[in-house]
């Protein structure tokens, strides 16, 4: 008996992945895109690529789906895509953000990854959109020669396709390349190509089919800091009592040119556009508005080469680490400081609280290979969940702090290859009593009345063994 149901449960499933495909291929084949822009900016070590799509349905029927596609070298280094699309017309345009999701289809051809922009309203027959695109990518830029010394410039390697990998046929399309400076050592020509100081332009390229690609590489100057935080762990303290502690781990490496020979600090420091020009002297955290008891440590101790400011709106933090960084170099250190709980903790209408704050680096253009986001509730807390805006590794763990019994219930967040596009506000609910919050008090004066009571009876009681 169980194996004709079996037997009928594969067999639908057979036909709904074959009904799934169908359709897939089908709006494959219907649409189009009749004009392609992209611009990719290399000005620092995060790629920006803005992408514009101009897409049309050419086929019977509506869709609500476009696909993306990338090369698998450029999807294990994709940190971030959004999509956007232009509602209205003339000085009453707005953007919408639409949904992406990475997608996975059989039969990609050369191991392509797939994401899905889902459209605000189905696209009829006929009908065409115009959709914006920005997606990030971290570790795309190899410098070449991988060592330089102290008085040298830093190259490095950026490979791509003059031709946007697309599942669709484009009829037009142009590629536009930024470069951080006008030194430009060699980059591949592909007719029609030119370049113009900083500026680098393919095409325009006409009727070309789906999947078509060209690859360029381009050997250029890049004397921006390659600034990576290898492992970030970030501790957010709840307590009750009015303050929120945060604790800031970092390791800290410049990911740029290996550094080559002896480091001389007397030209390092009377020529520095000339010696060390992509080394990392300084870094800018911005910390939120009303941040108190701010401290910048290491290993050794306090440094106290660091500058805060702070006004109404956010606050601005200035370190500078004990030595310059240069590529291959680490550094480890600790930022911590405290806020005001109220700016942060809010309650629902079901009696429930729930902590509002920001997930990733604070520091600025940093990419981060690994963080872990931990949020300690105070002891006595239940019902935890996290809601982050996007996909995390979550779990619980239990921490022992002072005067604890039960132990503070810990949510943590794991999550990779971030970028400071990453930084938006995530959201963690829990459910608290108050009459926990006198736990503490009443153990301390529990402990105090017994130690008294002991002293007292210490004193009246005769020990003596006289008569």
């Amino acid at each position: 008996m169980e194996a004709p149901i079996r037997a009928r449960e594969a067999l639908g499933f057979i036909l709904f992945s074959l009904l799934f495909s169908i359709c897939r291929s089908s709006s494959l084949n219907h649409l189009l895109i009749s004009n392609a822009e992209r611009r990719i900016d290399l000005s620092s070590h995060i790629v920006k690529v803005y992408l514009t799509l101009k897409v049309e349905n050419a086929g019977s029927t509506p869709t609500s789906e476009v696909l993306l596609s990338f090369p698998p070298t450029q999807a294990d280094h994709l940190a971030t895509v959004e999509a956007l699309v232009t509602k209205g017309k003339r000085k009453k345009t707005t953007l919408v953000r639409l949904d992406v999701k990475a997608t996975e289809l059989p039969d990609a051809p050369n191991d392509a990854k797939y994401f899905t922009i889902y459209l605000a309203n189905p696209l009829k027959s006929g009908e065409s959109t115009t959709i914006e695109v920005l997606y990030l990518l971290t570790h795309s830029q190899e410098p070449f020669p991988a060592e330089i010394a102290q008085s040298e410039s830093q190259l490095v390697y950026y490979r791509d396709s003059a031709l946007i990998l697309s599942p669709y046929h484009i009829k037009q399309q142009t590629t536009f390349i930024k470069t951080p400076s006008t030194k430009v050592e060699s980059f591949t020509r592909v007719e029609p190509s030119n370049r113009a100081g900083t500026e680098i332009k393919y095409g325009p390229y006409e009727d070309h089919p789906p999947y078509s690609f060209s690859p360029i590489l381009i050997h250029f100057e890049n004397n921006s800091p390659f600034a990576v935080v290898e492992e970030l762990v970030r501790e957010v303290e709840i307590s009750h009592w009015g303050n929120l502690q945060v604790t800031e781990q970092y390791t800290l490496v410049h990911a740029g040119a290996r550094h080559k020979g002896v480091f001389s600090r007397v030209d390092y420091q009377s020529r520095p556009t000339l010696n060390g020009a992509s080394s990392l002297r300084y870094l800018l955290a911005r910390l939120p508005p009303r941040v108190h008891s701010v401290y910048y440590r290491d290993e050794i101790g306090n440094i106290s080469s660091s500058h805060l400011r702070t006004d109404s709106r956010k606050s601005e933090l200035e370190i500078e680490p004990r030595y310059p960084l240069f590529g291959g170099w680490k550094a480890t250190f600790v930022i911590g400081y405290g806020l005001p709980l109220q700016d942060f903790l809010f309650e629902t209408s079901d009696d429930r609280r729930y902590l509002n704050f920001t997930f990733g680096c604070p520091l600025l253009e940093t990419v981060v290979d690994k963080l872990t986001v931990k949020v300690v509730l105070p002891e006595g807390s239940k019902d935890p969940s996290a809601v982050v805006p996007f996909p995390v590794e979550q779990h619980l763990e239990t921490k022992y702090s002072y005067l604890d019994v039960v132990g503070r219930t810990v949510v943590v967040m794991e999550k990779k290859n971030l970028v400071p596009a990453h930084n938006s506000h995530f959201q963690v609910y829990y459910t608290f009593k108050p009459i926990f919050m006198l736990a503490e008090p009443l153990m301390l004066a529990s402990a105090f009345f017994l130690f008294f009571v002991a002293c007292v009876a210490y004193l009246h009681i005769d020990l003596s063994i006289r008569k």
